[in-house]
């Protein structure tokens, strides 16, 4: 059986693309000294899925993830002593997600990976912030696609079909890139193929990550410069072999 090149390149963000645990731990760090940045940051990420499954459940209505990360940030606040913390600081702090700092390799791999392949987000976070993460991290999107788009939060199938529908492919052309199994294994389930990065230091150098090979996964790369590599050894996506 021929190898098939994926036409687009859909990306996980949190982890994958950002380092969010670095840049949050940094951030609490400078503007509260004297709180645990890398406590805290894990706190707020552990509260992430507890968060999208209350709307998946139907408990809240649809709900972006900016609000989500909000009330999360709330409920966690008082365990780091910053429960009087005023409203205008509370609304600055959630705003980090924003402007959450790319992995070293990110800009020259998206740059590469652009050239062959429609680049596009795939990503729980709301419009908004990954336009602003983009702005932030100069990273050169060719479509910002969310779950706010679909309505659903990954793992709904809606999310990953839907980006086939966006871009009127078949689901065996698109290519779901994250540095999350479980992320991956649903984009499979619904005929994607799969790339996984790795990512050891997402959870903090005091947590590395095991990133050890899936073979289920179509590919698995050291990092966004290596994922173009092995895909520029497979050939052009069907529709680029004639030119034109």
């Amino acid at each position: 059986m021929p190898q098939i090149t994926p036409k687009i390149l859909a990306f996980d963000v949190f982890g994958t693309v950002v380092d969010w645990h670095g840049s949050i731990s940094a951030e609490v760090q400078r503007l509260y000294p004297q709180v645990d940045g890398d406590a805290l940051a894990l706190a707020w990420r552990e509260g992430y899925q507890p968060a999208m499954q209350r709307v998946r459940s139907g408990e809240l209505g649809w709900t972006k993830i900016d609000e989500l990360h909000r009330l999360i940030l709330d409920s966690i606040l008082p365990r780091f002593g910053l429960g009087e913390l005023p409203e205008h600081e509370r609304r600055a702090l959630n705003r980090v997600w924003h402007r959450l700092n790319p992995w070293p390799d990110v800009v020259e791999g998206l740059s590469l990976l652009k050239r062959r392949h429609v680049i596009t987000t795939l990503s729980n976070g709301n419009i908004g912030l990954l336009t602003d993460m983009a702005k932030h991290g100069g990273l050169p999107w060719d479509c910002v696609l969310s779950a706010e788009v679909f309505r659903a939060y990954k793992p709904d199938p809606r999310v990953y079909l839907g980006v086939a529908e966006v871009f009127d492919v078949a689901p065996h052309e698109v290519m779901l890139v994250a540095a999350h199994h479980d992320d991956l294994a649903a984009s499979r389930a619904c005929g994607l193929l799969t790339a996984y990065i790795e990512r050891p230091l997402e959870f903090g150098a005091t947590r590395p990550k095991d990133v050890s090979p899936v073979a289920e996964n179509t590919l698995h790369a050291r990092d966004f410069i290596d994922l173009a590599r092995q895909l520029a050894s497979r050939g052009a996506p069907a529709d680029e072999d004639a030119g034109g």
